[in-house]
């Protein structure tokens, strides 16, 4: 294969931490057991390794009970759970015009079953202040779902101030991490986040397949989808003891394998350390483009390390091609599943050029990046 400049770990983290392949070759290999559902030598390990996991990411985003971390299979799936699990018809839901599909097309699915939903409009760089979320809680409102940060531009919305207001209204808060999860610091008890969603496959380095909600005690979901926990197989119903409630079915057990080696790299290089380096080359590629004739910059440049762009006269599908093609530069165009937040972003037609680059990412390979726009931009390619 080619050598390949990956600019799209917004989508999804390439390469994988060290280690990830290796150890679910191994679980594989050596002895995959079913967790949780036998006592034999096989499917214990599998239940410690899952065990484990699970109080990593608990300390990760700052849970002190591992057991409100419910495995998913992405946070698609994640955001499902808290959703459709939480709201009821008559309920009232806020959330943004910068979200992705992954919470807007549940909640318009809600709509259509009796919940009531305000998006509230974002400004055009994507920001949001707190008070409109004040302003727009009713009597009925029972939820406020948001994302940390735009998977389109990056740009971060106030989580401490919107949780502060939640938390002061009584109403409860709902997170799409999956653009801050492993990059950003998250203390969802510290916060006051009641749910939090995030996929592994991002900045946490891990594989597909994996993901997770974390639900505060006090909340309760109905289950998503019905069927054997491996536990309490005598009830009739799902039980209410998590995180079997919320898990029904053999979890990915090698993924989740994968995740836990992950989150061990994540541990030993430092969150800090690999948000200071993301931003950084964020920035730095911000700043190149910004000097090109003919390039804008979308985003507030301060946030989630994404470089959101388009190129005059160029669409952004297009642009992706040439920069895939011509220069070997793997980058994200179109609507990246937000169209709401191209339509406050003023990119709906055109859609927007995305660059995201990784913990492995180097400066040689923002440069390069930038240097190709140019070219673009210049029609020397």
């Amino acid at each position: 294969m080619r050598d390949i400049i990956y600019m799209d770990n917004a989508a999804t983290s390439w390469p994988k931490a060290p280690g990830v392949a290796e150890a679910m070759a191994a679980f594989m290999t050596q002895g995959a057991g079913s967790p949780g559902r036998s006592g034999h030598a096989l499917s214990l390990q599998a239940s410690r390794a899952l065990f484990m996991c699970r109080n990593q990411i608990a300390e990760l985003i700052g849970v002190s009970d591992a057991s409100r971390i419910i495995f998913a299979a992405n946070a698609t799936h994640a955001l499902n759970m808290g959703l459709f699990g939480f709201l009821t018809p008559g309920d009232h839901c806020i959330t943004t015009s910068m979200e992705h599909n992954a919470v807007i097309r549940p909640l318009r699915e809600l709509s259509r079953r009796g919940v009531e939903l305000t998006i509230l409009r974002c400004a055009g760089d994507g920001t949001l202040e707190a008070e409109a979320v004040r302003r727009a809680i009713k009597s009925n409102t029972k939820l406020v779902a948001i994302t940390h940060a735009s998977n389109v531009c990056g740009t971060l919305l106030p989580l401490a101030e919107i949780a502060a207001v939640t938390r002061e209204a009584d109403v409860r808060l709902l997170v799409d991490a999956a653009q801050t999860a492993g990059v950003m610091p998250l203390c969802c008890e510290a916060l006051g986040v009641d749910m939090l969603a995030a996929p592994g496959h991002k900045s946490l380095l891990g594989p597909t397949g994996t993901g997770f909600l974390y639900v505060r005690a006090g909340i309760e979901l109905a289950p998503l989808i019905y069927g054997g926990t491996g536990s309490h197989s005598e009830l009739p119903d799902m039980p209410e003891v998590l995180p079997d409630r919320l898990e029904s079915g053999t979890l990915n057990a090698v993924g989740l394998v994968g995740l836990s080696q992950a989150l061990h790299y994540l541990a030993a290089r430092g969150q800090s350390a690999i948000r200071e380096h993301e931003q950084g080359l964020a920035a730095r590629l911000r700043t190149r483009l910004a000097a090109i004739s003919g390039v804008t910059l979308y985003g507030t440049g301060e946030g989630a390390p994404i470089v959101a762009c388009n190129v005059r006269g160029i669409g952004s599908t297009e642009v992706a091609h040439i920069l895939d093609a011509s220069f070997g530069i793997a980058a994200r165009a179109g609507l990246h599943c937000a169209p709401l937040a191209h339509e406050t972003l003023g990119t709906l037609a055109q859609g927007i050029v995305r660059f995201s680059p990784g913990p492995f990412s180097t400066a040689d390979e923002i440069d390069t990046v930038a240097e190709a726009i140019e070219q673009i931009a210049e029609e020397r390619f």
